[in-house]
């Protein structure tokens, strides 16, 4: 939750390979102070040697299964201290990815995992997996880097983050296949697979949701207006509940089977319909990427 009159300070924790060092980054494009692998017992003592000092610029500390005098009991108690002060206004950002995707990142790069000592790549992913799950519990936000660039995450970083303190919540929109996996950051999923498939119709199936054509054969299926007004309560519900609780960003994901027809269409209707209730919105297609 946004904290009026804190300094900022954001822990960038999640597993290795999932784009830490990028997220890093992108804080210090955004003017914040960066600083990577700080034990968790010195944050603390960072913070207030900083406040004496007159240090009032944000604060991005990089932590993960490497860090010293790491433990997720310790790292839940450093959260709920920091969140307990005053002045600080702490946000936990974990950055995630699937195993296959951290897989080929290791083996790309040649860089050893930090949990790897017998050279079992796969093991040592899941272990660091199981032991940071529990961090999972503490998070304010939590992005999936599975199918984005570089500089895609730098983008979503700017673009949650950018003016710091900030109340206005943002909106992601992201279409997905459920071939592929449920998004891990997605906060709220939606399945409609029960719309008519435009992959069973010749001249439809290499097109995608974004053509007019497409667009027009899942309107005309005989659950959608309803789906979609019934959605549009449940988001005018939640959104402004969301917002009120402190909560910056918030992912909507709409998924079909494979991620380009049904989806994409659905997400495109809802970020257009949210943008024009004056939502910051951001829209990610993440199985049919557009150029």
């Amino acid at each position: 939750m946004t904290k009026a009159g804190g300094r900022r300070l954001v822990i960038v924790t999640g597993l290795s390979g999932a784009g830490k060092s990028i997220a890093l980054n992108a804080f210090e494009d955004l003017g914040y102070e960066i600083v990577d692998n700080l034990p968790l017992t010195m944050i603390e003592q960072l913070m207030e040697e900083q406040a004496a000092a007159g240090v009032s610029e944000p604060l991005a500390v990089g932590i993960d299964a490497r860090t010293f005098h790491f433990s997720p009991d310790a790292f839940a108690a450093l959260a709920a201290r920091l969140r307990a002060k005053p002045d600080v206004d702490l946000h936990v950002l974990f950055l995630d990815a699937s195993d296959e995707t951290l897989v080929r990142r290791f083996s790309e790069t040649r860089r050893r995992h930090p949990l790897d000592a017998d050279g079992r790549l796969p093991e040592a992913i899941e272990r660091e997996r199981t032991l940071m799950a529990p961090v999972l519990e503490v998070v304010d936000s939590r992005l999936d880097t599975t199918a984005r660039k570089g500089a895609d995450t730098k983008k979503l970083i700017h673009d949650r983050f950018a003016g710091g303190s900030a109340v206005q919540m943002v909106v992601s929109i992201t279409s997905f296949g459920f071939a592929n996996g449920v998004p891990r950051d997605a906060d709220l999923v939606f399945d409609v697979r029960f719309l008519r498939n435009p992959h069973y119709v010749p001249d439809l199936k290499p097109q995608t949701g974004r053509d007019p054509a497409v667009a027009a054969y899942v309107r005309a299926d005989e659950g959608y207006d309803a789906f979609v007004a019934k959605v549009s309560d449940l988001l005018g519900f939640l959104l402004p509940r969301y917002r009120d609780e402190g909560k910056s960003y918030l992912t909507v994901a709409f998924g079909c089977t494979g991620g380009r027809h049904r989806s994409v269409m659905l997400a495109e209707t809802f970020a257009a319909r949210l943008e024009l209730d004056g939502i910051v919105v951001q829209v990610h297609h993440r199985d049919t990427p557009f150029a």
